[in-house]
C-alpha cells in the first residue's frame, strides 16, 4: 500500500482535533477515516495519508526532532508496504520524546500494534 503525505494546515489541524487518539510507547497516532480534503487529492483513492507533529518541547534541537519524525515515518512505510486493503485513512504521528533513544524495532511493533486496532478494507460503524 501505498504512504501519501498528509498536506495542509487545515487538514492537520482537523486531524488533530477530530481524531481518535491512540497511545504508544513511541508516538502517539491521531486517525480519521476518509481522504483529505485537498485539491491534490483524489477522494476515491485508497491510501494512508500520513503527517508528522513535533513540538519543541520534545526536543530543543531540530536534528533530533527530524530524525524522531523520520524513524517513525520509516516504520510506517515499511508496515505499509507488507499491508494492502486498508481504506483511505489519515493519521498524524506526534512522536514522543523515546522514540529518539528507543530500537527501531520498538517504534515498528507500536506501528503493528495501532494497525492491528484497525479494521482492514473499511471504516468502523459510526457511533
Amino acid at each position: 500500500m501505498q504512504l501519501e503525505r498528509l498536506r495542509g494546515r487545515k487538514v492537520t489541524e482537523r486531524v488533530l482535533r477530530k481524531g481518535r487518539a491512540w497511545k504508544g510507547q513511541t508516538m502517539v497516532v491521531r486517525s480519521v477515516w476518509g481522504a483529505p480534503r485537498h485539491p491534490a487529492v483524489d477522494p476515491r483513492k485508497p491510501g494512508v495519508y500520513l503527517g508528522t507533529i513535533t513540538s519543541a518541547k520534545l526536543d530543543k534541537s531540530a536534528v533530533r526532532r527530524n530524525r524522531m519524525r523520520r524513524r517513525c515515518r520509516e516504520a510506517w512505510r515499511l508496515a505499509l508496504k507488507e499491508r494492502e486493503n486498508l481504506g483511505p485513512v489519515q493519521l498524524l504521528i506526534a512522536p514522543r520524546s523515546s522514540s529518539l533513544r528507543a530500537p527501531f524495532l520498538h517504534i515498528r511493533q507500536d506501528v503493528e500494534r495501532f494497525l492491528a486496532t484497525l479494521p482492514h478494507g473499511r471504516p468502523p460503524a459510526q457511533e
